[in-house]
């Protein structure tokens, strides 16, 4: 869960059926949803499972657990092992990218990664991280496409220039943009003809909104004074908006200050757009990208200098269709075997 994440829907079999049945996320009962059209699965939840638990073999979680406290956490786990039913845990994030202050998630973590019967990770780095502070070794296996086969297959349109972007979307948590562009806006005048593109959501501007930031937002929007500098507030993008987006950038710079993976990431690496990733958590191991040194220790603007002039200067490779069909191909077999064994 949640069945309806890009990252959960490629973990079946492109080709034929993988004996696998993923139930699809119940809909909230008053119909509200949170911006992009998610919602909390209500699968998390001790009652739910007491009434459902026919329903299905085994419980696999993702996402979506932000909100819950450790204790109802705990009560799902025991729920779950006095139904028999076993549970599967993918632990994506070892710091949570939309909580300042990391208490929390780490609890959480403490419960789910203790209680699952089969742990599975997305890097190396990640799992060596998870031996060193819970004891238990993860299953690592790599994040599969998440743009459509397609576009995966299609050519890049033709860029009339070097373009850098920063999506700054609504400043979740761990995004600390102005440091990283500042520096971006001086390096960028060192490439000919080259260009800074900015872009945030609208509902920073917006009193009613959660997001709303309007300090922040104006810092932003008085980049759009610097040389080679482009800055674009919109709505949300829908998936093809964003993935002309992503399309049109030679490199994505993520500002992030904390994190562990990411799927803006493999969405470039589909694309065939460069990702310029802070040294924090374990984007490194995840895809090829270029890197800078960042972190809640500050930023090395050097660093981030260095990896903009070679993200010009040497093309990163892109993925091709054939490796990430065998790839997803792969994965569905590796977790139908995982679940096989936790049902043992």
């Amino acid at each position: 869960m949640p069945a309806s994440h890009v990252y959960v829907r490629h973990l079946g079999d492109p080709d034929e059926p993988d004996g696998v049945l993923r139930l699809p996320d119940p809909p909230p009962a008053d119909g509200r949803t949170v911006p992009g059209g998610w919602w909390p699965p209500l699968m998390l939840d001790p009652v739910w499972i007491d009434e459902h638990h026919t329903e299905f073999d085994l419980m696999h979680i993702h996402f979506g657990f932000d909100a819950v406290e450790p204790a109802v956490l705990r009560a799902i786990a025991h729920r779950l092992r006095a139904h028999g039913k076993p549970l599967v845990y993918t632990v994506h994030d070892l710091r949570n990218p939309h909580h300042v202050d990391p208490g929390e998630h780490h609890a959480q973590l403490d419960v789910l990664i203790e209680a699952a019967d089969v742990l599975i990770t997305l890097t190396p780095g990640a799992g060596r991280e998870i031996e060193r502070r819970w004891g238990r070794r993860a299953h690592v296996l790599p994040h599969p496409h998440v743009v459509e086969a397609e576009l995966v297959r299609a050519e890049r349109p033709p860029a009339p220039q070097f373009s850098v972007g920063v999506h700054v979307k609504s400043l979740r948590a761990n995004m600390d943009p102005l440091p990283v562009l500042e520096t971006l806006a001086g390096v960028i005048t060192e490439i000919p003809e080259a260009v800074l593109r900015i872009n945030l959501h609208d509902e920073m501007f917006d009193p009613d909104n959660h997001w709303y930031n309007p300090r922040t937002g104006a810092a932003i929007l008085d980049f759009q004074r610097r040389p080679q500098v482009q800055v674009e507030v919109h709505e949300y993008f829908s998936d093809a908006q964003l993935w002309r987006y992503l399309s049109s950038l030679s490199a994505s710079v993520l500002p992030y200050r904390f994190g562990t993976h990411s799927g803006w990431l493999e969405a470039c690496y589909d694309l065939g757009t460069a990702v310029i990733a802070p040294d924090c958590g374990h984007y490194r191991d995840q895809r090829p990208c270029y890197t800078y040194g960042f972190g809640e220790r500050g930023l090395d603007a050097a660093s981030l200098r260095r990896a903009v002039l070679e993200a010009n200067a040497r093309p990163l490779p892109r993925a091709t269709w054939p490796r990430r069909h065998s790839e997803r191909r792969a994965l569905a077999t590796a977790h139908r075997r995982l679940y096989e064994q936790a049902l043992s």
